[in-house]
């Protein structure tokens, strides 16, 4: 599974990436992940407290992985709109759920202070750069300037989880793709038009 020097650390808060978004936090054992990454039973605790440590480890690893991707499409080229719908419309394994919203279904993730918060941190941050990005919109002329920035963030956010929701209920990715294609149906009514050019002055390019 692992190729080339991969440190036995490594191998365990990858392992335990995989199974949490697999299986969950309760469904994954220390000797599932001991399986998985392929080391011996007493490796976890002589890099980590317990199971909590290392999925905390994993759980913080999944949420940067996810903000870098997000960060590639909010922080592109292309207006307000382009940089949202690049995000919303990136390619996502949709019958897997979300691995960061997959935590927020576990109990015992979400009734712990520690494992929860790198989840809170993850989509506060997506709900702030959306906005950011929105509001940058709203100042080039871009977008209507009665949208709100923060609700209509909030609002993909949502949409994008509840998606995820949807289309493993269904097994099918359809229901994904509409909930994302009807939040930019709502995002292109906000749109304002392009100025016209001006009688006599050449097109651009």
């Amino acid at each position: 599974m692992y190729s080339g020097p991969v440190n036995t650390r490594e191998r365990l808060v990858e392992s335990a990436q995989e199974l949490l978004w697999e299986r969950g936090y309760v469904g994954t054992s220390p000797k599932a992940i001991l399986e998985r990454a392929g080391v011996g039973q007493g490796s976890m605790y002589h890099h980590f407290a317990g199971k909590s440590a290392l999925a905390l480890a994993a759980i913080r690893r999944t949420a940067e992985g996810m903000r870098e991707s997000a960060e590639e499409c909010l922080s592109g080229p292309g207006t307000a709109y382009d940089r949202v719908a690049a995000y919303l419309l990136r390619e996502r394994r949709v019958l897997r759920g979300c691995p960061i919203g997959r935590m927020a279904q576990d109990r015992d993730v979400v009734h712990s202070a520690e494992l929860r918060q790198p989840l809170d941190e993850m989509f506060g941050w997506l709900r702030g750069r959306i906005a950011e990005v929105l509001t940058e919109g709203q100042r080039r002329g871009e977008l209507a300037a009665a949208l709100d920035p923060a609700a209509t963030a909030a609002a993909v956010a949502a949409v994008v989880q509840g998606g995820y929701v949807l289309a493993r209920a269904a097994d099918d990715p359809a229901p994904f793709d509409a909930a994302v294609h009807g939040v930019l149906a709502l995002l292109a009514a906000q749109v304002t038009p392009a100025p016209a050019s001006t009688p006599g002055t050449p097109a651009a390019g």
